[in-house]
């Protein structure tokens, strides 16, 4: 089973497309964010998935009010998104307005030192609100194994954990995987190395390794 996601952050279509044909033996899934999908145009979702044939996670992180998160999902599930990446504080509301036109992945804490301010104090009540809208999957902090152990053990069924923060921002695979993640989210440790095919090779097997 792959459990490699590359975030594919760039600006540049043709660079994209490149690098997701070189990858995409060793992935499970591409993540484009806005970076790509401003630089691009949201086309490139229908590209990357056509041209990489994995599924698409779009990380809008999509936090308004549920009409306005309803009008920005259509469009990118319209354009071929398998799953749309939102955040929880604006409430059950606004998560289900994303979810009844497609799968949902819900922030509950996230990988960078900021996130210790205000999204780690209401992780609890992120959980509580998965655990009653049963998303495909949430997102933790690959930085802080800890709390995606915290996180697993507060889940119920069958969500998945995705960790952002493996490579550049200091997180390990290995150590994400034994804390209880299911996927593992790397960006510029792979797009920005010489060789990203080989990187991301390097990566896959490291991950298979910890299974």
């Amino acid at each position: 089973m792959k459990r490699l996601v590359l975030a594919l952050d760039v600006y540049e279509r043709e660079r994209a497309l490149e690098i997701a044909r070189e990858t995409s033996e060793y992935l499970w899934a591409i993540k484009v964010n806005w970076p790509l999908i401003l630089g691009a145009g949201v086309g490139i979702i229908k590209e990357l998935k056509e041209t990489a044939n994995l599924p698409l996670i779009a990380d809008l992180k999509l936090a308004d009010i549920p009409n306005t998160n309803r009008l920005v999902a259509g469009k990118v599930f319209e354009a071929g998104a398998d799953y749309v990446i939102v955040h929880g504080f604006t409430g059950r509301d606004s998560v289900n307005a994303v979810k009844e036109l497609g799968e949902v992945i819900i922030v509950v804490e996230m990988s960078h030192p900021g996130a210790g301010e205000f999204i780690q104090p209401a992780v609890d009540g992120l959980i509580e609100l998965a655990n009653d809208v049963r998303p495909f999957g949430v997102i933790a902090p690959a930085t802080r194994p800890e709390r995606i152990s915290y996180i697993r053990s507060k889940l119920r069924g069958e969500i998945k954990i995705l960790t952002p923060g493996v490579g550049a921002q200091g997180g390990s695979a290995k150590k994400a995987l034994e804390a209880g993640a299911d996927y593992v989210i790397v960006g510029r440790s792979i797009y920005e190395s010489r060789n990203p095919r080989e990187k991301a090779r390097e990566l896959h097997e490291e991950l298979m390794g910890a299974i």
